[in-house]
């Protein structure tokens, strides 16, 4: 998955350093990134000392420091590009999907907590720790993490395969949504299920995780078995379509990014 970039290689620790020329610069505007092709036709980073402004310590991969831009604008090179972090799945190598992701994941938490949600008062940065704290009333702001679930719902030699509704994403998924307040995971399971697809299900069992950067999300997979009657009652305004599928003709393989789609492929090969 998106993730699996090699023990060690991933540093996510804070450090209370400043960018130096050579530095791998991480430049926003809102959900696009500045990337450039290599001669070689491999996708990369522009480098801090392209850029004149402040720039704040993210994480480092294999050595080299990766820096968030936080000015509101900037001038990119000309060989560089704008591209949709989105898009990034479909464009380049698995490390620099996930370190845009992961970049993007706080850049929208810097940009979000410039101020005291307790009195209202100019945030500051920790020293020690990613952290934002009031100097006011001492209120302290981490980095905001939303638990989510994707549920693989098994009939048999079935999997349930859906398609949101009105998402930029038109391919096959699995059922997903937040955990909401006071519930277990494995209750929100139950839920979505219930009300994506109007089905009821059992035999609940953890399948792995995965930090999903674009939407602040940590998702939690899961497989159940279908609990009574699989007759389809579809929530349209969440999904355009849900399906079961046999095994062997479930047109979805692994694209080596998304926890659905390692999901997906598990069951197809019948480890799951």
């Amino acid at each position: 998955m998106i993730q699996d970039i090699g023990i060690g290689r991933f540093d996510n620790s804070y450090k209370n350093v400043m960018a130096a020329d050579g530095d791998v610069a991480m430049v926003f505007d809102e959900g696009r990134i500045a990337v450039r092709r290599t001669k070689e036709g491999l996708l990369e980073f522009p480098r801090c000392g392209e850029f004149t402004g402040e720039f704040r310590y993210l994480f480092d991969i294999d050595g080299a420091g990766h820096f968030l831009f936080m000015e509101k604008t900037a001038e990119i090179p000309q060989d560089c590009t704008m591209e949709h972090v989105r898009e990034l799945r479909d464009m380049g190598e698995l490390t620099v999907c996930f370190a845009a992701a992961t970049a993007y994941h706080l850049a929208v938490w810097y940009r979000d907590s410039r101020f005291c949600g307790r009195c209202g008062h100019l945030l500051e940065h920790s020293k020690n720790q990613r952290m934002m704290k009031c100097p006011e009333c001492g209120n302290e702001v981490y980095p905001k993490i939303a638990p989510a679930v994707i549920v693989g719902v098994r009939s048999g030699n079935k999997l349930l395969l859906t398609k949101y509704a009105g998402r930029v994403y038109k391919k096959y998924a699995l059922i997903a949504g937040f955990v909401e307040i006071g519930e277990t995971a494995e209750e929100t399971v139950k839920r979505e299920v219930m009300e994506e697809v109007g089905l009821k299900v059992k035999n609940i069992i953890y399948y792995g995780g995965q930090p999903w950067g674009t939407d602040s999300n940590l998702l939690l997979g899961y497989f159940a078995d279908l609990d009574g009657s699989g007759e389809i009652s579809l929530d349209q305004e969440e999904l355009s379509t849900a399906q079961w599928f046999e095994r062997e003709d479930i047109p979805v393989g692994d694209d080596g990014i998304s926890l659905t789609r390692e999901m997906i492929t598990a069951f197809k090969n019948g480890r799951y």
